[in-house]
């Protein structure tokens, strides 16, 4: 039987929760606010009117028009993050322009990590990560309620067993 793309429609993809379009404004504006207010600090601490003071307040506000469309996309990068989970194998999907999709067979799990940071405590969310035997897999799916994460990594860890016990 032939196996489904990926990006095609019969999949039944799981999305993450909205609450996390919060936390990554927060982080995206803090950052973005730090880092353009040391560049205009800079540049106003330049010699006025100096070529130097010019060149860095010009990247302060570059900063700062950067900070805004990240900002801007935020809530429609977060809302193309799912998972959807097959028979053989768990798809998490993430990105606007460069769309990526990313699949972990349950055999190859050895460690499903949940983590909740001070904001998501917060909001009710956790980070769910997946350790294969490869060392550059990083799969991550954040925002996800407390209740459903805590479920997903308990029958997750079930079918991993399940499946190494064949290998």
């Amino acid at each position: 039987m032939p196996r489904e793309r990926l990006d095609m429609p019969g999949i039944d993809w799981t999305r993450i929760s909205p609450k996390l379009v919060w936390t990554e404004l927060v982080t995206v504006l803090l950052v973005g606010a730090v880092i353009t207010a040391g560049f205009l600090l800079i540049g106003l601490l330049a010699l006025a009117g100096s070529v130097s003071g010019i060149v860095w307040t010009c990247i302060g506000i570059a900063a700062a028009i950067t900070t805004i469309l990240v900002a801007a996309f935020t809530p429609r990068r977060i809302r193309a993050i799912g998972y959807a989970m097959r028979d053989d194998d768990l798809v998490v999907r993430r990105g606007l322009m460069w769309q990526r999709f990313i699949a972990v067979p349950y055999g190859r799990m050895q460690l499903i990590d949940v983590s909740r940071g001070p904001l998501g405590r917060v909001l009710g969310l956790s980070d769910l990560r997946f350790v294969t035997a490869a060392a550059s897999t990083n799969v991550r799916i954040p925002g996800l309620p407390v209740g459903e994460a805590d479920r997903l990594r308990d029958e997750l860890v079930a079918k991993a067993e399940s499946r190494r016990v064949g290998l």
